[in-house]
This record gives structure tokens, sequence and C-alpha cells, in this order.
């Protein structure tokens, strides 16, 4: 699903219902008291049952007669909804529980990118490699700060996959990008951590050459690489810990779990 647009009251509103659930502020099988919550946030019921509408379609909640509007089970939410992914990683509440997400999206880049760069280096044109060759290069620019270096990465792996010419591969950019961008903040924040650059053009310079087994190979070589960035701040003690949002959520009797 395309994310929504964060703005506004409508957005604001989305954004705080779904880091408390996601939080466990409003816990799974909770009933929404919405006279409440519209008190509290301060927004019309309108807005507030607009809002419940992008959570439904992302399957976080639902509604139904004589019940209301409710929280589904973990395992009925659309995990890999980009917005999801991306409210998992700003709302972890500890450093070990980011690590987890973390190494969650590791082992699903492992078996996405590896196959999607063997098929880059088949079907790739001239425009993928003039938009990888640009990533590259805004990769390797001196003087950027991290969050340059993370939209650059972020052009790179968008490139590699636009570059498979398959459009369910291309949408994967969706549930890799905002883990990657999370992973990406943190890295490149970091005092130590390895010089990305001849890792990727490695990648390119394969797909260039139009030869899968060494783009595979060099693919499995910057996961690697990623990894032990990771594993060395671990090691370190530094990354991202963020406190979790109070949630100002309080129990009513039309808010229990059922």
């Amino acid at each position: 699903m395309t994310p929504y647009a964060r703005r506004g009251v409508h957005g604001q509103t989305v954004e705080v219902l779904a880091r408390r659930i996601l939080g466990g502020g409003i816990p799974e099988g909770a009933t929404l008291d919405l006279v409440a919550l519209q008190s509290e946030l301060d927004v019309s019921l309108t807005a507030l049952r607009e809002s419940l509408k992008v959570l439904a379609a992302k399957g976080m909640v639902d509604a139904r007669q004589r019940r209301g509007t409710f929280v589904r089970p973990r395992a009925e939410w659309n995990l890999l909804d980009a917005d999801v992914l991306r409210w998992q990683f700003e709302g972890a509440s500890t450093a070990e529980s980011d690590r987890a997400l973390l190494h969650n999206l590791a082992e699903v880049r492992a078996i996405i990118e590896p196959a999607a760069v063997r098929l880059a280096a088949q079907r790739r044109t001239d425009a993928d490699l003039a938009a990888l060759d640009g990533a590259l290069d805004a990769m390797g620019e001196e003087g950027g700060d991290a969050a340059h270096a993370v939209e650059a990465d972020l052009a790179f792996h968008r490139a590699l996959l636009a570059a498979t010419h398959n459009e369910l591969l291309e949408r994967m950019e969706m549930v890799i990008e905002s883990g990657l961008a999370h992973r990406d903040r943190i890295v490149h924040s970091a005092p130590h951590s390895e010089d990305p650059v001849p890792a990727h053009r490695a990648v390119l310079d394969a797909v260039r050459d139009k030869d899968p087994q060494a783009a595979e190979a060099a693919m499995r070589a910057l996961l690697d690489q990623a990894g032990r960035d990771l594993d060395r701040l671990g090691e370190s003690g530094e990354g991202s810990e963020t406190d979790s949002e109070e949630t100002g959520f309080e129990e009513t009797e039309g808010s229990r779990s059922q």
C-alpha cells in the first residue's frame, strides 16, 4: 500500500494512534473509546474516523457492529507496509528491540537483494546504469552529512530493484527502504563504520558487466559489511535507543480487551 500523506491533523492523528498501538499503549483486542480519544486528541469525530480507516487498511484495527472499533491481533497486521515498518523502527523502545528489527531486516535483504541483483545484471539498461552511477557518485561525495549519505544509499538500492524490470520486486523497495533508512542513519552517524562506496561499486561493476554470478557475490559481500557495521555498533554500545512515547491512553470500560 502506498504510504499516506503525513501532513495535517489527519496525518498527526494516524501517527499518534499507530505508535500507541505498536507500543502496546492500546493493546491488541482493546475496543477504542472514540469519544474519549476525540476529546484527548482534540480532533473531530470525522477526522478520527478517517485516521482509523488508514489503520484499518493496514490491518491494525477493525470495526464491528455492537463491538465497535478494536485493535486486531498483531498476527493480522500488515507488517510489510512501509508505514508500519517505519513506525516500528521509529518507535523501538530499547536498543535491544531496535537490533531485533534490524536483524529481521537483514534476513529479508539477504533473501531478496542477491537474487534481485542477478536479474538486474541480466536486464539492466543504459538508463538503469545512469541511475546507479548517479547514486554511487552521490555516495562518494566529500563533506556530505549523514542525511545525504542515507538518501544516496537508498537511491542506489532503489535503482537496483528498478533494474530488475520486475514490478513486484520494484515494490519491495517500500519494504526495504524504511528499515534501511533507519539502519543507515545509525551507521552513517557513527565514527567507525566501513566506507560503503567500494562494496557498492563492486556491485555496480558486476551489473555493468552483465555478470549475474559476480553481482550476487558482490551483493552478499556488501550485506556482510552492513552486518559488521551493526555488530560493531552493538559491541560499542553506540546506536539509537528511542524513548517510547507516552501514550496518554487510559483504559476505560469501553477500551478494555474483549
